[in-house]
């Protein structure tokens, strides 16, 4: 039975898993990014993490990571501050040198977008876009089911999206932006803070951390009012470890995307909270590798 190294590359961790040919988790687990030692250092953690999944009947290599990727020729051409150095690097000739196995790449919302709409809450729709909201926020655009990636592989760049006050989207409605903003009211270091910390705060009716999260609720519906405009999609699914509250926030993002949009966008789109959650870039990498060497 053919399996598959699946790895999903993000600013803050690194998951990886083996698969099945049926797209079946055989085993998976997580180890931190340190991301900020730079892509080299992050390279040479992700070929370690390779070499301990390899077996003889590894088919392929599957790589879900952060950043704008060309997924033709598996490549990062443009990522932020968060992985320095991270920008031109080439993982799918850099990966198939190394360990002489195919390899294909594409970006973590595109590969969570796929997973969503093959087994997911996307699953069915005419048009979807998907978005993470994590460090940053990231999104996708499937139509039928294909990611389009536009031009020049860098459609659904929705964290650049600019809003109200000169600053963009994933600085006012990530994750990252929710610490700071409680850390930055209550006067302490972003180290104490993470999102399981305020929602934890919410429980016990800390004012700070719900006022905070109203705040980017309210931030989340607008961006997201402004896709709906622009793409008109069917369904929205929301992505990232945050939305494990999603009792909590989906209500509040969905009130806020009604005040922002006129009903007759409103009323025919969905919003809808990802199924696959921390599986879903490796998933979505599996399902888009078997894609790619099927095409090529």
């Amino acid at each position: 039975m053919k399996k598959y190294i699946c790895i999903d590359i993000g600013g803050t961790e690194i998951k990886y898993g083996l698969l099945s040919e049926a797209g079946v988790f055989i085993k998976s687990a997580r180890t931190p990014a340190e991301a900020a030692k730079g892509a080299l250092c992050l390279m040479e953690k992700v070929e370690g993490i390779i070499q301990d999944l390899l077996c003889a009947d590894t088919a392929g290599i599957a790589v879900s990571t952060a950043g704008m990727v060309d997924p033709v020729r598996g490549r990062i051409i443009y990522a932020n501050a968060n992985i320095p150095g991270y920008t031109g690097m080439e993982i799918k000739k850099r990966l198939e040198s190394v360990f002489h196995l195919p390899c294909e790449v594409e970006n973590d919302v595109c590969c969570a977008g796929i997973a969503e709409y093959a087994s997911g809450a996307a699953a069915g729709s005419s048009s979807a876009v998907c978005l993470t909201v994590g460090t940053g926020i990231g999104g996708c655009l499937l139509i039928e089911g294909q990611v389009m990636h536009g031009a020049g592989y860098t459609a659904g760049s929705a964290g650049y999206l600019h809003m109200p006050g000169g600053r963009n989207f994933e600085e006012t409605a990530s994750v990252t932006a929710l610490v700071r903003r409680v850390a930055a009211q209550k006067q302490e270091s972003t180290d104490v803070w993470d999102g399981r910390k305020i929602f934890a705060a919410i429980e016990k009716q800390d004012r700070i951390c719900i006022r905070a999260v109203d705040e980017m609720t309210d931030a989340l519906g607008l961006g997201i009012a402004d896709i709906c405009y622009l793409l008109n999609p069917r369904v929205v699914v929301l992505g990232g470890g945050i939305m494990r509250q999603e009792s909590y926030l989906l209500p509040r993002i969905r009130a806020a995307m009604d005040r922002y949009l006129v009903p007759a966008v409103a009323d025919q789109t969905s919003l809808r909270a990802a199924l696959h959650h921390n599986e879903a870039g490796m998933l979505g990498a599996f399902y888009h590798f078997l894609g790619r060497q099927r095409r090529t």
